[in-house]
């Protein structure tokens, strides 16, 4: 297998089984929760953060563990692939978290095909998806920059301390933003209000693209290289 059918592989795998776990610790966190949404967050929350310190460790070797659309658009401006490649792992990160959701509702007895009837919308929340994505593309590029070993470990609590602090819940990620249109669940999002996440969404990972240009930027009295 070459390296970019291994690479599209890699975050296929990746993209399923975190949206799947993102829906599935949903569904179960609320049915748990008897009604209390906060105890429902937490384990929605708990359960995305370990599951993304596996998987980028067990994939960023093969693919850098992107699963993302937002990070592998940001990605592709510093150089990595061509916009053709970036595209194709686009659509597979798409396409296979969009299955992880069926996955998940099948594993929990849910009619697989859903639209979700949860609005989330408004200036606010558009804001929180903007600061979250924001975070999230500033911790990979600060974290890549300065100690790579540490990336698994920086983004899950990046994510974990996103569903709290941010109004949306931290999405930052189209893909699963499209992905949850598809789960009438706790995770759910109306179709929609899609398009205003997802516009948030890449305003905030190009504007932590340009920042880290700058932020990480080689101090030319220490002789460092720029990221």
């Amino acid at each position: 297998m070459s390296p970019f059918a291994q690479r599209l592989l890699a975050e296929g795998l990746g993209s399923a089984i975190l949206f799947a776990t993102v829906v599935g610790s949903g569904i179960m966190a609320e049915g748990l929760a008897g009604g209390n949404a906060a105890v429902a967050l937490l384990g929605n929350t708990l359960a995305t953060g370990a599951i993304l310190y596996v998987l980028i460790t067990m994939l960023g070797p093969v693919s850098g563990a992107h699963f993302n659309p937002a990070v592998t658009l940001v990605m592709r401006l510093r150089g990595d692939c061509c916009w053709k490649g970036a595209a194709a792992v686009i659509a597979v990160q798409i396409g296979a978290g969009i299955f992880g959701v069926w996955l998940a509702h099948a594993m929990f007895d849910l009619p697989i095909l859903q639209v979700s009837a949860k609005a989330r919308t408004g200036p606010g929340q558009w804001l929180g998806e903007f600061v979250a994505t924001f975070g999230l593309v500033l911790t990979i590029l600060g974290t890549l920059r300065h100690k790579p070993e540490a990336v698994p470990t920086a983004v899950a609590l990046f994510i974990v301390a996103g569903y709290w602090f941010t109004s949306s819940t931290s999405f930052a990620n189209p893909a699963i933003t499209i992905a949850r249109s598809l789960s009438d669940s706790f995770a759910g999002i109306a179709p929609g209000d899609v398009p205003g996440f997802i516009a948030a969404q890449l305003a905030g990972a190009l504007a932590a693209h340009h920042l880290a240009k700058l932020l990480f930027a080689a101090d030319k009295k220490t002789g460092g290289t720029r990221s």
